[in-house]
Formats: structure tokens, sequence, C-alpha cells
């Protein structure tokens, strides 16, 4: 038979035969491919997940030195609410608070700057070995606090 040419009942080559050990193939080319995009997703979900720790820790934080009576109460006050934040999971490595005044008057602004770094080098050995999340809460000092000096 000729290709292209229509075949009898029964005339026809099995396909069997030339399909065999196809799935073999497949398998072995798409195991990589899904097995990296797995861990693409998870190294996603991860930077994720600290990026709204950040967010949360800076609010926190912020929240706290707003309600503080002096400035030297206020670095220690936002590490210990910011602190609470990062460490509820195990993925924010060396975070740093800072927090920022003008003055630290009631109703003056106060910002409060929390960052820390997201380990990827255990996933993969090709993503980067960590990646550094910041973000910066701000906050009006409590108009009626008593400031100290």
């Amino acid at each position: 038979m000729f290709q292209g040419e229509r075949c009898g009942i029964g005339q026809c080559p099995s396909r069997a035969g030339i399909e065999r050990g196809s799935f073999t193939v497949e398998l072995v080319i798409l195991t990589p491919v899904i097995t990296l995009f797995m861990l693409v997703t998870l190294a996603f979900g991860r930077y994720a997940l600290v990026r709204e720790q950040v967010v949360s820790g800076a609010r926190a934080a912020v929240d706290a030195v707003a309600v503080v009576a002096s400035e030297a109460e206020s670095q220690p006050e936002a590490v210990a609410a910011a602190m609470q934040v990062l460490e509820s999971t195990h993925s924010c490595s060396n975070p740093i608070v800072r927090v920022s005044s003008q003055s630290f008057m009631p109703g003056a602004v106060v910002r409060v700057s929390v960052s820390c770094q997201v380990e990827l080098s255990d996933l993969l050995p090709g993503l980067p070995g960590s990646v550094t999340v910041q973000t910066v809460g701000s906050a009006a000092i409590d108009p009626y606090r008593a400031v100290l000096g």
C-alpha cells in the first residue's frame, strides 16, 4: 500500500507497533518541565507570603510607634511589633526595622521601614540565592498622646 491510499478491513498495518514507547518519551520530556513549573510556582508563593508579612509587619510597627510616648521608645516598640508578625513563619530571614521621623511631636508623621530576605536557593539551583523585600509604612503620631522629649 502506498502512503495516503485507503486500506480495506484488515489490510492496513497496525499502528500499535509505530506508537510503542511514546508514553515513555512523553513522560521523560514532560516530567522535568512540570517539576520546574512547580518549583517556580513555589518560589513565587514564598515571595508573596513574605511580601504580605513585611507589609503587615510595617503596618503593626507604625501603629505601635504612633502611640509611644517618646522617640527613644519608638525603635524598640517598632522592632517588637514587627517581629511578632515576621516570626509567624520562617520564610523571612534577616529582618531589619528602621524608624524615621522629622520631629517626634503629636500630629507629625513617622515612617517605619521593614525589610527582609526571601531565600530561594534551596528550591532550585538556578534561582538567585535570596531576594530582598522592603516596604515603608507611615502614620501620624497620635495628636492626643502626651509626647515626652
